[in-house]
């Protein structure tokens, strides 16, 4: 590869995402302006496990991990090309952690292929899911340092979450751009002027240093894949990041980073 990859974190949405016209402009426009990848690799807000896991190389069926959606939602297929190089490379990136496993039955969930449909939607690259094996900001951040390599093998890493999630929040009889709560709006301002900053470690110590950190985030599993896409971009412990994708769906906030 001529380029090293970039990094990415975005804001996935759920399966709804699909009918929003803005927001999929804005993800297949994010797409166009990114290197061609050989492959994805992403890190979802939907699959802890520990050992670390990756998902199907063969084609398993989509995960369809959400509950009281219109059918139409559960019809949605994204068959990808087969992943079994990228799933040695992760293995061999982080041998000193332990053994990987891989679970041949577990195709991509909603924190993955949603998203994918919109950037890739050929479906003509391959892509894989790695578990998250803790929820440890710190930890999380070395796991990925040690899946940087795999950028100048033309890898792109994207972590999967969501830049605010309190699900308290989102009431759809209302309009998907009605006003955020304040505390969604002060965590994502904060979240935005803390990656322009570099400021690794005041976003790895978030939840003591963030307003509103445990009302945007009752629980931290949708920004958790931040920490990872940190790791996988962070030189000397610094990042360059730019913001994206910005604004809020339903309270939350979509905010969404390129790593370089």
């Amino acid at each position: 590869m001529s380029e090293r990859m970039p990094v990415i974190y975005l804001s996935h949405g759920a399966p709804p995402l699909a009918d929003d016209d803005t927001w999929t402009a804005q993800l297949a426009q994010w797409s166009k302006e990114l290197p061609r990848p050989k492959n994805v690799l992403i890190v979802s807000a939907h699959w802890e496990n520990n050992p670390i896991t990756v998902s199907s190389t063969t084609g398993a069926p989509l995960t369809y991990d959400f509950w009281g959606f219109p059918s139409k939602y559960y019809d949605v297929t994204y068959e990808t090309p087969p992943a079994e190089e990228l799933a040695h490379a992760v293995a061999r990136n982080v041998s000193d952690l332990g053994p990987v496993y891989q679970d041949q039955s577990r195709g991509l969930d909603h924190g993955a292929y949603v998203p994918m449909v919109e950037m890739f939607p050929e479906a003509d690259v391959p892509v894989l899911q790695v578990s998250m094996p803790t929820l440890d900001p710190r930890q999380l951040f070395e796991f990925g340092k040690r899946l940087s390599g795999l950028r100048d093998e033309g890898t792109l890493i994207v972590g999967s979450g969501f830049t605010t999630h309190n699900l308290r929040w989102f009431h759809p009889h209302e309009p998907a751009d009605a006003p955020a709560p304040i505390a969604s709006q002060e965590f994502d301002h904060w979240a935005a002027e803390k990656v322009a900053e570099g400021d690794v470690d005041a976003i790895l110590d978030w939840e003591f240093k963030a307003p509103a950190a445990h009302e945007a985030h009752p629980r931290s599993e949708h920004w958790a894949p931040l920490f990872v896409s940190l790791g996988a971009t962070s030189v000397e412990g610094s990042v360059n990041g730019d913001s994206q994708i910005d604004g809020f769906w339903y309270g939350l906030s979509k905010r969404s980073w390129t790593f370089n």
